[in-house]
């Protein structure tokens, strides 16, 4: 554990509080894809299936628990909440998510550090995590209409990675043998996928104007 490290994942922790604080007391869920939510439920559960079979620390498992339920409980609320469930924009929220869950499958069966079933898995949660956002920054694209939480959301989101890789870059120079292209490479991906949306948000901080995406 580092400070970089430490930084990333409470920015995680951070991005979905906003999320569960905008859907439980607003009860809405206007501005956020479903598509992607469920592609980080798919993400956690196929990363932490040693959850219950390999203990690394108290921090850790709660961490997991946390994550794990969180994105479940998201989707259940969008999807089956009788009062969220109606502000969710179906009609925009159209990418198709599912055609990027088999090639991350694919890839992660090609390309991994061991041929195993949890390794393989692990692999495919890094590599679709990696993309998971798309549909959510389609989706804000599409609609132009971001919220101050929503926009915090992803923007806690971005930024729990883009520390990743400063931990990543620590470890590398004060821990030996620390190499992890594949974990690298899919970070760094998934920041580049976000430099856009970086920048418009930066820009409406800076003039205090609403943050939009151009279309």
């Amino acid at each position: 554990m580092n400070i970089f490290r430490l930084a990333g994942d409470m920015t995680h922790l951070a991005s979905v509080l906003v999320l569960l604080l905008k859907i439980h007391t607003i009860k809405s869920c206007a501005g956020i894809s479903l598509k992607t939510q469920e592609l980080y439920a798919l993400v956690f559960a196929s990363r932490y299936l040693d959850i219950f079979t390999h203990y690394v620390s108290f921090y850790n498992t709660v961490m997991k628990l946390i994550f794990l339920g969180s994105a479940f409980s998201i989707v259940w609320y969008i999807r089956r909440h009788k009062l969220v469930r109606r502000s969710y924009d179906k009609d925009h929220d159209t990418f198709r998510h599912y055609f990027i869950v088999l090639p991350c499958l694919i890839l992660a069966l090609l390309i991994h550090e061991k041929f195993t079933f949890r390794v393989v898995m692990w692999t495919f949660s890094l590599y679709l995590e990696a993309v998971a956002i798309l549909p959510q920054l389609v989706l804000l694209q599409r609609t132009r209409n971001i919220d101050n939480l929503t926009g915090q959301y992803v923007f806690l989101l971005g930024a729990y990675r883009a520390l990743y890789i400063l931990n990543w870059v620590y470890r590398y120079f004060t821990e030996p043998h620390y190499v992890h292209w594949i974990t690298w490479i899919s970070g760094l991906i998934q920041t580049l996928l976000y430099a856009d949306f970086f920048y418009y948000y930066f820009q409406s901080w800076k003039n205090n104007v609403k943050l939009e995406l151009p279309a």
